[in-house]
């Protein structure tokens, strides 16, 4: 009966997420896991071939350039210093598909580990998008029904929806804290290929190799007074990678006295987005013009309202 009931519930709350572009997807990727989805605004769920967004533009052909959260024209990668990669950002970002859009894979930690997929809407990326947090990308995020991430399955889902859905695959990122912290180093240090820059936090990795990491744009922040997930795990990340090679990728951030829990303010603010979004898997160049510090997490939760 309980099971029944958990069902009706979601079946009901996934009609209404459908009008708001969230969706629940159940069984619907094999030996996966179940997800839930974001549809930004003015683009339709048919195939890549044929999805487009005109807004309302008379021309059929039209397509506006990808804009960042401050509304700014969309290049891969913004660096005075670094000429040679800027130019060939401008140079994507002219040839870039704008019918397509990016794809945010938000990973949870171990609270919302389980099979109720509302769970998943306690915090992270989801939540924030109900809140009122404006994101032009595609988001999916998968429950964990308990143990470490499986890389393999995360891939799984992100190909299910690219092949759904007008996804740039140039533009895939992936963020999570704690054990999604572990599951973001894992996931991006087996597919570094498939992800355009990375974000984990409070984390660690599980696995023995770890020099993908080095390929993608990736920022680590990890609390120092952090009691659930050692600071070292992080560290031990971080020493793996240097001991790969060089790590010009790399921005990693160890916040004095901060615990576990702040960093799931991460997931509200627009920069972490807007830090993200800076990057293509085609350019490999980190962004360091973007900061987020302890004092902006502050008071990030007015910077959206529940819907």
């Amino acid at each position: 009966m309980r099971k029944l009931f958990l069902i009706l519930v979601l079946s009901i709350f996934s009609t209404l997420a459908v009008n708001a572009q969230l969706s629940t997807k159940i069984g619907k990727v094999s030996g996966a896991y179940n997800f839930w989805l974001y549809e930004p605004e003015n683009v339709s769920s048919s195939t890549n071939s044929t999805n487009s967004s005109t807004d309302d533009n008379s021309d059929p052909n039209f397509n506006p350039p990808p804009t960042d959260e401050s509304g700014e024209e969309y290049l891969p990668i913004m660096l005075e210093s670094e000429s040679a990669e800027v130019q060939i950002a401008k140079e994507l970002s002219e040839k870039m598909d704008k019918s397509k859009k990016p794809l945010v894979v938000f990973l949870h930690g171990r609270s919302l580990c389980g099979t109720d997929l509302n769970r998943v809407m306690k915090y992270g990326t989801m939540s924030a998008i109900k809140r009122g947090l404006e994101l032009d990308a595609y988001a999916i995020a998968p429950q964990n029904p308990g143990g470490a991430w499986n890389p393999d399955k995360i891939l799984a889902i992100i190909d299910w929806v690219a092949e759904r859905y007008p996804i740039d695959t140039n533009r895939v990122y992936v963020l999570g804290m704690s054990l999604g912290g572990y599951g973001t180093i894992d996931f991006t240090a087996a597919y570094p290929d498939r992800v355009a820059a990375a974000i984990a936090m409070c984390g660690g990795g599980s696995r023995r190799d770890l020099s993908g990491l080095n390929q993608v744009p990736l920022w680590i922040l990890h609390g120092t007074a952090d009691a659930a997930v050692s600071v070292n795990e992080s560290r031990k990340v971080k020493n793996k990678m240097e001991a790969a090679g060089d790590t010009p990728l790399l921005r990693y951030e160890e916040w004095p006295g901060v615990d576990h829990g702040t960093y799931a303010r991460m997931f509200y603010h627009p920069s972490t987005y807007e830090w993200l979004f800076k990057h293509n898997s085609q350019v490999r160049v980190v962004d360091e013009s973007i900061s987020i510090t302890r004092e902006d997490l502050k008071n990030v939760y007015r910077l959206t309202r529940r819907k």
